[in-house]
């Protein structure tokens, strides 16, 4: 049987900022759309899957021709999510968890997750950054940043700033990086993780990949120079609304 690499695309009607929000349209798509699309233009990939609770997201990705799954609407995380689906798929090897609110994100940071957890042996999950430099942004703790080794391998994720600046004239050493919200998964990373219990540092700071770094798994980190934009508000949509006005469909 082939090792096959999925793209998982969790997507849920409810949300806190934007009732739902995959099933907004823009350019006469949904969003949820834009984001199959991209998935699907991405080489490396062998299959993209679309995962939902809601029946009316389910639909509106049938109609589209998207590969799409029920799962429990009792799931804490877009992780466990996927994991329920990448179970029933033995043939999956390599999976990656693509957020369904950002159509804005580049095949090729698609593809640089996909490469980091499949050809690095060592790596049990791969992610991005991006380097910032604005210093609101090196402060807003909802820009989670990222320090990590020689290797590219993750030591410490955060909303705080890190490193803390004691020390400043080493600051030409080193750059603040903010972190991407997609991962790549080795399929028994993912099933590892979503089974362990939250850690001390993942309940403190609300970050699920803290988990994984608590229990000695390693995440290979590549950097990226886009800033790929999601869509959280209605001002987001709005903006990508305009966007995509002049794109032929």
């Amino acid at each position: 049987m082939k090792q096959q690499t999925a793209i998982i695309i969790p997507a849920r009607y409810g949300s806190s900022r934007l009732e739902g929000k995959p099933l907004l349209k823009a350019n006469n798509k949904p969003i949820i759309q834009w984001v199959w699309e991209k998935a699907c233009s991405t080489k490396l990939a062998d299959r993209v899957i679309i995962a939902t609770d809601d029946e009316r997201i389910y639909n509106a990705c049938r109609d589209f021709g998207a590969e799409v799954e029920m799962t429990s609407n009792k799931h804490k995380s877009g992780s466990d999510r996927i994991a329920e689906v990448a179970a029933r798929h033995p043939e999956i090897a390599y999976i990656v968890n693509l957020q369904g609110d950002e159509p804005l994100i580049e095949v090729n940071n698609i593809e640089l997750v996909i490469k980091g957890v499949r050809e690095d042996e060592n790596a049990d999950i791969s992610t991005l950054v991006r380097e910032i430099k604005d210093e609101d942004e090196v402060n807003n703790p909802n820009l989670v940043k990222c320090v990590f080794d020689t290797n590219n391998y993750a030591m410490y994720f955060s909303r705080s700033k890190i490193p803390y600046e004691r020390n400043e004239n080493t600051k030409s050493e080193w750059n603040f990086y903010g972190h991407l919200g997609i991962y790549g998964y080795k399929r028994n990373a993912l099933f590892r993780m979503t089974e362990l219990p939250q850690s001390p540092y993942e309940k403190a700071e609300s970050l699920e990949q803290l988990r994984a770094l608590y229990n000695g798994m390693r995440i290979k980190v590549a950097t990226v120079n886009n800033i790929p934009v999601g869509i959280d508000t209605i001002e987001d949509f709005e903006k990508f609304k305009l966007m995509v006005s002049e794109v032929k469909i």
